[in-house]
């Protein structure tokens, strides 16, 4: 995201074994995106249950509040002199 308004943070949950992404969720997209055969079984089933609502609920009640946060502590000091 680029504004302090928070309009346009996304909201990324990545699931990687050994080294390798196999599934996705970005709050952009919706959805569960799978990159391996496992991945890709994991995700039409997430995508079809309660686990994807709780994803989406993530932007709102987690994401959001946690980057106002970071921008009011971090950001808007950056350039002040200490």
């Amino acid at each position: 995201y680029s504004s302090k308004d928070l309009h346009g943070i996304e909201y990324i949950d990545s699931y990687v074994f050994n080294q390798a992404e196999y599934i996705r969720f970005n709050s952009t997209v919706g959805k569960y995106v799978g990159y391996t055969e496992h991945g890709v079984k994991n995700a039409e089933t997430w995508n079809k249950g309660s686990v994807l609502a709780q994803e989406l609920g993530q932007l709102e009640s987690v994401c959001k509040p946690h980057a106002a946060i970071f921008y009011s502590a971090v950001l808007d000091k950056t350039g002040e002199q200490g």
